[in-house]
């Protein structure tokens, strides 16, 4: 099993953390594990995106000009990034921040309404372990423990109040996404 991802979206989004999160959660199962972040200068608003890879076999280079897997949560990232799914992979994306859905026909295409799930829950900050739980719906590359585990490790401590209710929002992910025809 070798699954590559890029998470892309607007910095505040939580991105870069959902990525880590993925990440360390292989660790935690004893995957080899690739996470490589890229944003721009500002820390909210800016465009950001991070590049994980998770593997039973070693990763010969965390680099990469395709994904298996995107997930997209805004219009100038699924511009950039859609044509870099490869055919047969899988493009995730919140209707939310896009205004131009995927046209894509020859990879598989999930809509997941996370940000307004995450209104419903009261806590925007929910988002991004939303999308993460229709990720692992997708893909179960790693277990819903193991990401518990890692938000112990992730978060800091003045936080971890906040871990069941990220539990909670993964499996509301897992519930919500579905496929776009």
């Amino acid at each position: 099993m070798k699954e590559e991802i890029i998470i892309a979206g607007f910095g505040g989004q939580g991105v870069l953390s959902m990525g880590k999160t993925l990440a360390y959660s292989g660790l935690m199962e004893n995957k080899e594990v690739s996470w490589m972040p890229a944003y721009g200068p500002e820390q909210r608003g800016g465009t950001a995106n991070v590049t994980v890879i998770v593997s039973d076999k070693r990763i010969s280079s965390p680099i990469l000009s395709q994904y298996d897997t995107a997930i997209i949560l805004n219009q100038p990232s699924l511009e950039k990034f859609e044509s870099k799914v490869k055919p047969g992979g899988v493009l995730m994306y919140d209707g939310y921040g896009i205004t131009n859905p995927p046209t894509r026909t020859d990879i598989q295409i999930y809509r997941i309404d996370a940000m307004d799930a995450a209104a419903e829950m009261g806590n925007a900050k929910a988002f991004n372990m939303i999308v993460l739980g229709g990720l692992l719906k997708l893909h179960p590359i790693v277990s819903i423990e193991s990401v518990v585990k890692a938000l112990r490790k992730t978060l800091p401590e003045r936080h971890h109040h906040l871990i069941p209710m990220n539990e909670e929002a993964i499996r509301k992910g897992m519930e919500i996404i579905r496929e776009d025809k």
